[in-house]
């Protein structure tokens, strides 16, 4: 238990980030983001305002999140309450998001699923819809847990 809490009331760096809770949810984020980020473009555009959200909002989220990790990675945090801080408000931020962008996602996917659109398109904006949502968990229980470790600290 002692283990646990000292885990969570310091920041890692190096390859910690990688083994510790909550930044084990990294590579996560990053791979079912990138998934979101190719399935949307790989689709047909249809109404091309709410689909360029989806788009902005995973990309922003993966390139923000590869910065993230690489910092944590080298350790510019030093270990300070402030990175801790803004590492809750950042995946809060990723929540609202990433939440917005999948329930717009959704919405067109079943709005347009009767019109002319081809299956295979149709096929690849469910997965795009199911990535979405488990991509908007991860961030999340990163979330939480930030917060977790932010109040630790």
């Amino acid at each position: 238990m002692a283990a646990a809490t000292q885990q969570m009331s310091s920041l890692p760096s190096g390859l910690r980030v990688c083994t510790t809770v909550p930044d084990i949810l990294y590579l996560p984020e990053l791979v079912f983001g990138l998934l979101v980020w190719i399935l949307v473009a790989s689709t047909l555009v249809s109404p091309p305002n709410p689909q360029g959200w989806v788009m902005f909002v995973s990309i922003f989220c993966f390139v923000m999140t590869f910065v993230w990790l690489i910092i944590f990675a080298c350790g510019g945090h030093k270990n300070s309450s402030a990175w801790a801080t803004a590492d809750f408000i950042y995946h809060l931020i990723a929540v609202v998001f990433y939440l917005s962008a999948s329930v717009i996602l959704a919405y067109i996917t079943t709005i347009f699923k009767n019109s002319v659109l081809v299956d295979q398109y149709y096929k690849i904006d469910i997965a795009a819809v199911v990535f979405s949502f488990v991509t908007t968990l991860l961030y999340f229980i990163h979330c939480i847990l930030s917060a977790v470790r932010w109040k630790s600290f």
